[in-house]
């Protein structure tokens, strides 16, 4: 995810072959699944070099920023940057919608906390950087199947962008469905089923990452 700066924007509504990897979701036609923006559905497994010409413009290199940390290859390892510059803007960061802003299980719809925290903490930065790209990755718990993992991912992913386009982003957005791959949670197999749905509240989470500069 983090080796690419981004768009994700389809090029239209033709429908796109899917490729025989597990990079892109498919629907039952074999062809590249849509999201109800008309973005392609990318897998956790994504990488450059599974890019497919009607979703994914040309890729271009990180624009380097001497203030802002290397990117991580685990979003969720990722915390809104400490770093800022003199004059106190930061416009390379990330949070993490945790705790009273995670999601229910099997549930996609932002909370009020979760609304609120990308208002305080996305939104009202976002005017004073010059903004590159923007990635939203969606995780899920261990609950359920790989497929439905995966798409309850995605759809995480999809309520963030669709809250910060409701609030006049323009810039471009990346979505990206980690499924259950990087789980942060330590919760034990024998727990009852109330208990490990709590316990793994921390993985039905979602990560933003706003690549930006100052203006």
């Amino acid at each position: 995810m983090g080796a690419t700066t981004l768009s994700a924007y389809a090029q239209g509504n033709t429908n796109i072959a899917a490729t025989p990897t597990a990079a892109y979701g498919q629907d039952n036609q074999g062809s590249v699944a849509r999201s109800q923006y008309g973005l392609c559905w990318r897998t956790g497994y994504w990488t450059p070099s599974d890019s497919l010409t009607g979703c994914d413009g040309e890729l271009a290199p990180l624009i380097t920023n001497p203030i802002a940390p290397a990117l991580v290859s685990n979003p969720a390892a990722i915390t809104v940057n400490a770093a800022v510059s003199a004059n106190g803007t930061n416009c390379d960061f990330s949070i993490t919608l945790n705790e009273s802003q995670t999601f229910g299980s099997g549930k996609t719809t932002l909370n009020k906390a979760a609304q609120q925290r990308i208002q305080a903490q996305v939104v009202e930065k976002l005017p004073t950087c010059g903004i590159d790209a923007i990635v939203v990755t969606g995780h899920a718990d261990r609950l359920g199947s790989r497929k439905h993992n995966e798409e309850i991912a995605l759809k995480r992913a999809e309520a963030v962008a669709a809250f910060l386009k409701s609030k006049s982003v323009a810039a471009p957005i990346q979505i990206v469905g980690a499924g259950s791959n990087e789980p942060v949670a330590q919760c034990g197999q024998n727990l009852p089923a109330r208990k490990l749905t709590a316990c793994l509240s921390p993985d039905r989470r979602v990560v933003i990452h706003v690549q930006g500069h100052e203006k």
